[in-house]
């Protein structure tokens, strides 16, 4: 199953009686946004009790073009990783 951003819309307005479903989008595009701009910058996401996401550095490399075969070097780039927190890692495996 895929969880969409309106399905995470849907389980809050659902679980927040509160909150209409404008605010219970805001809410999410909010926190997303958040998350956005941190690990843009570089920094570390740490969500208690879910994980951590980390920015790391890719090196250039060699790579090649699988439909041509020709060889070309991949510049350098960053990548978002996730580490699942061991509360996380516990309930997925127990299942």
């Amino acid at each position: 199953m895929t969880l969409t951003k309106a399905d995470l819309v849907q389980q809050i307005y659902k679980t927040h009686n509160n909150l209409t479903k404008a605010q219970a989008t805001d809410a999410v595009e909010a926190l997303l946004q958040i998350m956005k701009e941190c690990l843009a910058e570089g920094d570390d996401l740490l969500i208690s009790g879910f994980g951590k996401f980390n920015v790391k550095g890719k090196k250039a490399r060699r790579g090649r073009n699988p439909q041509t075969g020709e060889e070309l070097i991949l510049p350098p780039r960053r990548v978002v990783t996730f580490k699942p927190s061991g509360i996380l890692r516990t309930k997925i495996n127990d299942k």
